[in-house]
């Protein structure tokens, strides 16, 4: 059996390869880069986050079982979550650092919609969401983890964890009709 690019480029980080560490950087930064920027706000942060999964990854290479093809993808989204998640914890005391009664409790309203505005509008939507709703709600829609390993992740009681979704998905929408009125007021 034929090794693909991916299984090629995994023997060759094995061997320490320099050159292989800068095309896996190359390829994979940017992607990751944007998975950290869904749990972190600051650039800065970010940076040293994606720089920390790099090292992680490099350390344990050796660990890596190729299960066919994209797993390496998903091993190196594993990795930069979990360092993700260790920032905030280190960063924040506890991922739940935001007053509760700070937000006040939204109704589940009809699910907006989300045709008419930008992707890149919606991601900063979500980042600017206080750090606990943002992890939260990361964890549940991206990475389709359930409220129980949330609240295994973060040491936080699993009806904490789907309050802060319930509260960040609220958040959220409200953010979304704010931003679809200013769009309409502007043709009006």
């Amino acid at each position: 059996m034929e090794e693909n690019k991916e299984q090629i480029l995994i023997r060759r980080l094995l061997m320490k390869e320099e050159a292989a560490w800068k095309e896996l950087f190359g390829s994979y930064s940017g992607s990751l880069s944007g998975i950290c920027s869904r749990y972190i706000s600051g650039k800065d942060d970010v940076r040293d986050v994606l720089q920390n999964s790099f090292i992680n990854m490099f350390r344990s290479i050796k660990s890596f079982e190729y299960r066919g093809s994209g797993s390496l993808k998903g091993w190196m989204i594993r990795i930069t979550i979990n360092e993700a998640l260790k920032h905030i914890k280190q960063h924040s005391g506890t991922a739940t650092d935001t007053d509760i009664s700070e937000f006040p409790d939204i109704p589940n309203e009809e699910e907006p919609d989300l045709e008419e505005i930008p992707k890149a509008a919606i991601m900063k939507m979500i980042q600017s969401l206080p750090d606990g709703y943002r992890t939260v709600f990361n964890l549940f829609v991206f990475e389709k983890k359930s409220h129980k390993e949330i609240a295994g992740l973060l040491g936080i009681a699993e009806n904490s964890s789907a309050s802060q979704f319930h509260r960040a998905k609220g958040l959220l929408i409200q953010r979304i009709n704010e931003f679809k009125m200013s769009k309409k007021a502007q043709y009006e």
